[in-house]
């Protein structure tokens, strides 16, 4: 798996932490604020989209009075506490990223998620030597499945996107790290459980655990 990879990149939520449980209960609770009741298939509406492009589909969709800045802090706020004190690694993440870094390999993260919250968690987690690059999906033209950000990690690493191994969760991050051209191992999350036989279809391979990785 590790053959000819010079650099191993990483999504952020439901990947390298176990972060993807909450997100539904803000929405709820957001939308709540509004009178407007959860619709069902919300989350597998979003799935993939950058923090700005999720907040412009809730202002649209709900045709919400406030800014897209006023919606993505309310979400920061809403999602602060959690982060800081609910959101734990994945199982071997921290091992598997200390083998990347005794053994010269690169990392970076690539996620859909907000500059404010992913700077927060890896700060909290005391992660911030692992990495060479960490962008959001909002610092590029298109989110997931674009592949977009997955090649500004790699240019920012200085490694071509088929010598990089990406860790992804749900679907559409899985096609955007093979739309970059990278492998693909697609990560077991309670979150994305249902669609696990389309993950290891579509990823080059599959792990309930960092642990199952043949580095360990």
């Amino acid at each position: 798996m590790f053959n000819n990879i010079k650099a191993v990149l990483f999504d952020l939520d439901g990947t390298l932490v176990d972060s993807m449980w909450m997100w539904k209960d803000i929405d709820i609770q957001f939308l709540n604020k509004y009178g407007i009741e959860y619709p069902e298939g919300l989350q597998e509406s979003i799935e993939g989209m950058s923090f700005s492009e999720t907040a412009e589909y809730f202002k649209s969709r709900f045709q919400l009075m406030e800014s897209l800045e006023q919606i993505k802090e309310e979400w920061n706020k809403m999602a602060w506490h959690r982060y800081t004190n609910q959101v734990p690694l994945k199982e071997g993440a921290l091992e598997l990223l200390q083998y990347l870094k005794e053994n010269n390999i690169k990392a970076g993260i690539a996620t859909s998620n907000s500059r404010e919250l992913v700077n927060l968690i890896v700060q909290q987690l005391g992660l911030e030597s692992y990495f060479g690059s960490i962008r959001t999906s909002c610092e590029v033209e298109k989110g997931k499945p674009s592949p977009d950000i997955y090649l500004l990690v790699a240019k920012d690493l200085g490694v071509k996107p088929e010598q990089c191994l990406v860790f992804e969760d749900v679907l559409p991050g899985v096609m955007a790290g093979k739309n970059a051209g990278a492998k693909v191992c697609a990560v077991y999350d309670a979150y994305s459980a249902k669609d696990t036989d389309v993950k290891k279809e579509a990823a080059d391979y599959y792990i309930n655990s960092f642990f199952e990785l043949p580095v360990f």
